[in-house]
């Protein structure tokens, strides 16, 4: 996206609170005084093998990126890949999933686009809003601050360890549980206590995102490993190695980012 941030630049865009010269969660446009637009998308393919579930999952992904930013969602689009020769019913019930979590969300489905590839792949494209002087991006994070989880990490553990059949189905459906949850009330405690940065663990994991918002911030974080909340049985499938391919690829990126010590020193 870096030769998009050239041509695109903000100071062409007045309206254009958030966009690519500073990457955050969502793009956020300004409409008026007491109104921005916040704009994201986000899919890929099946994390489990149940389809309402994935759809549900997948969903809940998606506005979390509206939800990191402070904001209130109002609408949906569905972003679907599909493959011919698998069922219409499972892409059927995808939707549905999707279609349940953003109703939770107050919110409806307003269309969608559809198009064939092998590997199926379902999302969303979100909009939200928000006053434009209640934004919380990632990079506002100061010195002082206490960072808080508002889930358990793991999921990423627990998926991969179901791929290869290895995972028990009671830890598979709490992770499910965790996934399908929404953000809402987590978007809605901190415009109600006001909080100086945030944003959503996916892909890069932990230590991505944190790295991802201390660098935003020209801070470090200091996260202390028994403290961190884990999904029940992520430890086990860690150490049966069930690791998510792209971990591999994190630990390379934040080789030289992130340290790391047996004690605390002063």
């Amino acid at each position: 996206m870096r030769p998009l941030s050239e041509k695109f630049k903000s100071e062409n865009f007045p309206a254009l609170i958030v966009g690519l010269g500073a990457p955050d969660d969502a793009a956020v446009y300004r409409v008026n005084a007491t109104t921005a637009i916040i704009q994201t998308m986000d899919f890929f393919p099946p994390v489990v093998d149940d389809p309402y579930a994935f759809g549900a999952i997948a969903a809940a992904n998606a506005l979390s990126d509206v939800y990191a930013m402070g904001g209130q969602v109002i609408f949906a689009l569905n972003l679907a890949a599909w493959r011919e020769e698998l069922p219409l019913e499972w892409l059927s019930e995808i939707f549905r999933g999707g279609a349940d979590k953003v109703a939770e969300a107050g919110a409806a489905i307003a269309g969608g686009h559809t198009i064939t590839d092998n590997e199926p792949k379902y999302g969303l494209s979100v909009t939200g809003t928000i006053h434009p002087d209640q934004i919380i991006k990632k990079g506002g994070a100061r010195v002082g601050d206490k960072l808080i989880l508002t889930k358990p990490l793991g999921n990423g553990l627990i998926t991969t360890a179901g791929k290869h059949g290895t995972a028990s189905d009671a830890h598979m459906q709490n992770a499910i549980e965790w996934m399908m949850r929404l953000n809402a009330g987590a978007a809605q405690a901190m415009q109600k206590i006001g909080v100086n940065a945030a944003t959503d663990i996916t892909g890069f994991g932990l230590l991505g995102h944190a790295f991802e918002m201390a660098d935003a911030a020209r801070v470090a974080f200091e996260l202390r490993a028994n403290d961190l909340p884990l999904l029940d049985g992520a430890l086990e499938y860690a150490a049966a190695k069930q690791i998510p391919g792209g971990s591999g690829r994190n630990r390379l990126y934040l080789d030289d980012k992130v340290f790391f010590q047996t004690e605390l020193r002063d």
